[in-house]
């Protein structure tokens, strides 16, 4: 059995009295030493020396009541008992020069002594510089003579304590699902980087930059964060949203930093700004690469010292804001090609964050639309729901590499709009999801694909462009452009194969073109004919 230690205080008030009417009061130090459950082998009893007399009649008392409890005395001055900082150096220099064993079980009392010196005890516990659980003792209840009264025992180990710990986790799952929208997402990258922005979201305050493609949800997940932290009451100001691209000239910087009524044309009164709108709350500049340099000069001074100069004004102004920012583009290419300050971009990748687009995160696509959908049945009030074969079918589509999802979630968000509004009796079948695929199709074709395209469609009939996979329409074009142009299928052969046929020792080049334009049902005469 290890021995019982206990750390503790002296009471000059709950553990005073001299006289023998001492007996008949509940004194907290001697009551800690009165329990058969709970022998203390050694009270380690802190004290100022103008208590020294109280100290030695406590000690008396405890020695008559619990012979094996030994008493050693620690002198600790404190000036003032009610400073916070005294309190806590006195109470860790205490800690960090007392030699705790291995063999020893150790408990903190914090019934005695000041609010701050309980305080101050609890911190450096929970913190294990004392190695201990707490231990609090309390005076009998009602009209009983006995003035041992109870004791309890708090082990600051949460993982011990079941319901707390389940609860801490449940919160800790209320803070992730906050930060996914609710959405119940399978990537485990994702869900990775979304732990740590929760983390980072509860415990910093240092500028945050979500990085990745348009509609990746990088707007989203900044007002995500603000809602978590004011849930926890960290804000009690708003978040304010901007895209730099919509910034633009003279009014820049009027938007941003305010203005002062008479600054320029057509500033006919007072403007606060944005930065002054987000007191107390979040700023997020979505697309920062746009913002422009003299832009950024003056947000970098109003991160670093919370002020700047409204435009036409001679007094600072200040806001106390949690900066987040969101961009597309490649901060650092920008500045090695001076378009973006490397100060400023030193300052805001304290925490920076790469969001994944939709094609990278085809296990979450399920699970959006079913966010999607449910979303749009609650906003306008009609349900609607996949049948299992158009279910089937349109994720099929959407986890193919035909599917590019250009715009990421934004037009995933659309698509299912799309579907959910035109569904009759609430009911997307396969032929809504087949005009919906070759719409998104359509949308994500290359620039030059439809000209390509149309050049085949001069050969070849429409079932036979289906049958087509996409990555042969480009090359297929090419050739029969190629065809087009030249005067003899030996000189488009020619052409086709000039850096190929270096290698080969027998040349055919129109016997090549040849069979490679009848895989897809072609001949020379045809293409001519077109």
């Amino acid at each position: 059995m290890k021995k019982k230690v206990v750390i503790g205080l002296l009471g000059p008030k709950l553990d005073s009295g001299t006289r023998v009417n001492r007996w008949e009061k509940w004194r907290p130090s001697v009551s800690l030493c009165q329990h058969d459950d709970f022998i203390v082998d050694r009270l380690e009893l802190i004290y100022q020396e103008k208590f020294n007399t109280l100290a030695t009649v406590l000690s008396e008392d405890i020695k008559n009541i619990s012979p094996e409890t030994e008493i050693q005395p620690h002198i600790v001055e404190m000036k003032d008992p009610w400073d916070f900082e005294e309190v806590y150096g006195a109470f860790y220099d205490f800690a960090r020069s007392y030699q705790f064993k291995e063999d020893e079980e150790y408990y903190i009392h914090i019934t005695t002594g000041t609010h701050v010196a309980q305080i101050c005890l609890f911190l450096l516990t929970e913190s294990r510089y004392f190695p201990a659980a707490l231990i609090q003792t309390s005076p009998p209840t009602g009209r009983s003579k006995e003035v041992t009264g109870s004791y309890t025992v708090i082990d600051l180990d949460l993982s011990k304590y079941n319901k707390l710990a389940n609860r801490f986790n449940d919160e800790k799952r209320e803070s992730y699902e906050i930060l996914k929208s609710g959405i119940s997402t399978k990537n485990k990258n994702f869900n990775t980087l979304i732990e740590q922005i929760e983390k980072v979201s509860i415990r910093s305050e240092a500028p945050i930059l979500l990085m990745g493609p348009t509609g990746a949800g990088k707007s989203q997940l900044a007002r995500k964060v603000f809602d978590l932290k004011k849930q926890r009451h960290q804000f009690t100001g708003r978040f304010i949203e901007v895209n730099c691209a919509t910034l633009r000239g003279d009014t820049a910087m009027s938007t941003l930093f305010g203005h002062k009524k008479g600054a320029f044309t057509g500033a006919q009164s007072d403007r606060a700004g944005l930065l002054v709108e987000a007191n107390n709350g979040i700023l997020f500049l979505d697309e920062i690469g746009e913002l422009g340099l003299d832009e950024q000069t003056m947000l970098l001074r109003a991160l670093e010292d919370k002020t700047f100069l409204p435009v036409g004004s001679d007094k600072e102004a200040s806001s106390n804001f949690q900066f987040i920012c969101g961009t597309n583009k490649d901060l650092r290419k920008l500045s090695n090609e001076g378009k973006f300050r490397e100060d400023l971009l030193a300052r805001i990748n304290v925490w920076s964050f790469e969001l994944p687009g939709l094609k990278d995160r085809k296990d979450d696509i399920l699970p959006n639309i079913e966010y999607e959908l449910a979303r749009q049945s609650t906003e306008s009030g009609n349900a609607a729901r996949f049948t299992t074969e158009a279910k089937k079918q349109y994720l099929n589509f959407a986890k193919s590499t035909e599917a590019t999802w250009k715009g990421n979630f934004r037009d995933l968000n659309a698509s299912i709009l799309r579907m959910a509004t035109l569904c009759d009796t609430g009911r997307i079948n396969p032929e809504l999801v087949s005009l919906e695929i070759d719409r998104l199709r359509k949308d994500w074709q290359p620039q030059d694909r439809s000209n390509q395209v149309s050049q085949l469609a001069d050969v070849l009939s429409s079932e036979q462009l289906e049958e087509i996979d996409p990555f042969d329409i480009p090359q297929l074009s090419y050739a029969v452009k190629v065809c087009k142009e030249s005067k003899s299928l030996s000189e488009a052969g020619r052409f086709l194969f000039s850096k190929s046929r270096e290698n080969k020792k027998a040349v055919n080049d129109s016997d090549r073109l040849r069979k490679y334009l009848a895989k897809f049902n072609l001949n020379w005469n045809d293409i001519q004919q077109s």
